[in-house]
């Protein structure tokens, strides 16, 4: 991600032990709620406080981000001792996330990056919880750091669940791809059980009191359907990306390309015309080099007036093709994915071996196969 990007997601914060550190805009949100739905929990508390017990609840949302940030401090420590490059901590509206760059991950190293957040919140409660003994703070001090020890806590244990987005989910990834050998199946296996989470969370929080007849608290029903929807929509992008990976290799660009051949640049069109004449096809403009330079598109061919073919460059009936737009005939989705991101344009000649013409690629081909919908 570029540093404009960055300025324009969120706030950067800049870089601990090398890894970038940003505040999401979406944390203001989550501060919000925190504020107005603790704050007067605090003051219920400690009366003498007044106003004061907003600023409290500020400070505890504050601690709470930095816990986070430990968290995700934690997976990106890790991930870089495995040589994983690209670290960069986001905190957001839920919490957090670390982004890597590419890389190649085992099983056992994967679920080594994911559990070491959860491994750092039990380590900060652990160590709250016995300092808290030692110390004995007193008002609020002792609000917030008892809260602070509960909140790491309860984040560990959650995490831990098993099923994605949560940390835990990387357990069901890891095991099913060991025993599939293919990290994708593990993906989605963990996105299922994200789901099984969401719908068990939300049924103990939601429908255990209506089914025991108890009043439901507004506060957890409020949070239980957040939490709950951002799970659902984390493990859902998680088993559709998963999907989506496992169709590329089943992506080929022989399959997907419209036959071509090459004629150079400074022909005519009615050397064009007796090209599609005589092999059919699509028609791409080279240069002196032999790259590929244009597609001859043939809806402005036809509309041109045969008398004047003869006497018409080719270029003049041609759409321009990206700079560099060349691709591989014997690629498959694995190698187009990345590599049709850095070249312009949406048409790409293809090229075999031998370094000659053979066919012409369209992006909306090359999604529609990636997704399975029709272009």
């Amino acid at each position: 991600m570029s540093e404009a990007g960055t300025k324009r997601s969120g706030i950067p914060l800049g870089s601990i032990f090398g890894v970038p550190v940003s505040l999401a805009w979406s944390w203001f949100l989550i501060t919000g709620f925190i504020v107005v739905v603790f704050g007067p929990t605090v003051a219920r508390a400690m009366p003498g406080l007044g106003a004061g017990a907003y600023a409290v609840a500020f400070t505890y949302a504050v601690l709470l981000a930095i816990s986070v940030l430990i968290h995700e401090l934690a997976h990106a420590l890790t991930a870089k001792a495995f040589g994983w490059p690209g670290a960069r901590i986001t905190l957001t509206l839920w919490g957090g996330h670390t982004q890597f760059s590419s890389f190649n991950a085992t099983p056992g190293r994967s679920l080594a990056v994911a559990m070491a957040g959860p491994a750092a919140n039990f380590v900060l409660a652990g160590l709250g919880y016995w300092l808290l003994l030692w110390v004995q703070p007193t008002g609020v001090p002792y609000l917030l750091w008892d809260i602070v020890i509960w909140a790491n806590l309860l984040v560990a244990i959650f995490n831990v669940l098993p099923g994605l987005p949560l940390d835990g989910g990387r357990l069901v990834e890891s095991a099913v791809w060991r025993y599939t050998g293919n990290q994708d199946r593990g993906t989605i296996a963990a996105g299922w059980a994200g789901r099984v989470l969401v719908i068990l969370v939300v049924g103990f929080f939601v429908i255990g009191p209506l089914v025991q007849d108890k009043p439901l608290d507004l506060q957890v029903l409020i949070i239980a359907v957040l939490v709950g929807g951002f799970m659902w929509v984390g493990a859902s992008q998680g088993i559709t990306h998963a999907k989506l990976r496992l169709r590329l290799p089943l992506v080929k660009v022989r399959e997907l390309m419209e036959p071509a051949t090459a004629i150079r640049q400074d022909s005519t069109l009615a050397d064009v015309s007796a090209r599609l004449a005589d092999r059919g096809g699509r028609v791409i403009l080279i240069d002196s080099t032999g790259m590929p330079v244009a597609v001859i598109d043939e809806a402005t061919l036809h509309t041109i007036d045969e008398a004047v073919l003869a006497q018409s460059p080719a270029l003049s009936a041609a759409r321009a093709l990206g700079s560099g737009a060349v691709v591989d005939a014997d690629a498959d989705g694995r190698a187009l994915i990345g590599y049709l991101a850095t070249l312009q344009g949406s048409e790409y000649a293809v090229i075999d071996s031998g370094h000659r013409v053979v066919g012409l690629l369209s992006q909306a081909r090359i999604v529609a196969a990636i997704t399975g919908k029709p272009h």
